[in-house]
């Protein structure tokens, strides 16, 4: 067995520990394929929607949150991205993979679809670590432009910590500590999905010298780029769920961009942050724009319910485009 067999195999005993884990969800209603775009221009803009750790796009859980997409707005195209069409490697490209490349492919794949290409413009959903990932794509490329974003769960200022293992997950306790101690190898930055949104407020050096994506995406570094700052100021909202039960990721106030202090127990709030008040981003002008918003989710990690999804559909991505 080769050394990425082998890590491949560590790194989905790690399933239970990474502290981005996408609980499975149960299918809301009837698993639905994805829906053909409407002619008329008071079709819904298209939907694209990226998954968390540990699924794939044809899960049926997701299918079915994109079949009351269409149900609550009809005539919405949906479109799950994908980083291989074999399910399983999709769910294995969510722990092993270069975030740089993955994120590349995702603008390559929507530039050349021929309808999301032709839209106007399109709306994003991302679960989990898919937020993130969905406004890289937005910041790197943005063709074609989303006009709203919507996040649940997301890891927008990275996870401090990696959830501990169980008390005789032995596979899990060994990699965990190989993990601890090489967090910032080229090995690990290169190859594990979850490091690379790693970020501990007690080693900011060591993260903004080696995090393969996360201080990039977020400007955090002394060079700044503005195309990534243009481009999410072009967004039209952009909405920032928060489980407010959530003890899988951690911090969970990472779905807002604040910061957690892991010695004094301290929250700083986006609004408090250099982020924020130099506008690395252009988080602080999409919010005096009222553009930015700061949602609450009951619940624990992806604890979605119909209702929840079905108000956030109606009040985001209906046929409205203003």
């Amino acid at each position: 067995m080769d050394w990425m067999t082998r890590l491949f195999h560590a790194v989905l005993g790690l399933t239970a520990f990474t502290s981005a884990a996408l609980l499975p969800q149960k299918p809301l209603i009837t698993s639905a394929n994805d829906q053909t775009l409407s002619p008329q221009s008071s079709t819904p803009l298209p939907l694209v929607v990226w998954h968390g750790l540990g699924d794939n796009y044809k899960a049926d859980g997701l299918r079915s949150i994109g079949a009351l997409a269409n149900t609550t707005n009809p005539g919405t195209y949906t479109y799950y991205i994908r980083l291989d069409s074999d399910p399983s490697s999709d769910r294995t490209a969510t722990f092993l993979g270069n975030l740089t490349e993955q994120v590349q492919k995702v603008c390559h794949d929507l530039s050349t679809h021929p309808i999301l290409s032709r839209a106007p413009a399109i709306n994003a959903l991302g679960f989990s670590q898919g937020g993130q990932f969905l406004r890289a794509y937005i910041e790197r490329c943005n063709t074609p432009p989303v006009h709203t974003l919507v996040t649940f769960g997301s890891q927008h200022n990275g996870i401090a910590e990696f959830q501990n293992c169980g008390e005789n997950d032995w596979v899990c306790q060994s990699w965990d500590g190989y993990l601890k101690r090489n967090t910032w190898s080229n090995f690990v930055q290169s190859r594990l999905v979850p490091a690379q949104y790693f970020r501990d407020p007690e080693d900011i050096d060591g993260y903004l010298e080696n995090s393969n994506f996360l201080a990039d995406v977020n400007n955090e570094r002394e060079i700044k780029n503005a195309t990534y700052v243009s481009n999410l100021k072009k967004l039209k909202r952009f909405v920032m769920y928060m489980f407010s039960e959530d003890t899988t990721v951690v911090p969970k106030e990472s779905a807002w961009f604040a910061e957690y202090n892991k010695t004094s127990e301290e929250v700083t709030w986006l609004k408090d942050r250099e982020i924020y008040k130099k506008d690395w981003l252009g988080l602080k002008w999409l919010d005096e724009k009222g553009l930015l918003e700061f949602k609450i989710a009951e619940g624990g990690h992806m604890q979605l319910s119909e209702e929840l999804l079905n108000d956030m559909f109606k009040r985001y991505f209906g046929a409205t485009r203003s």
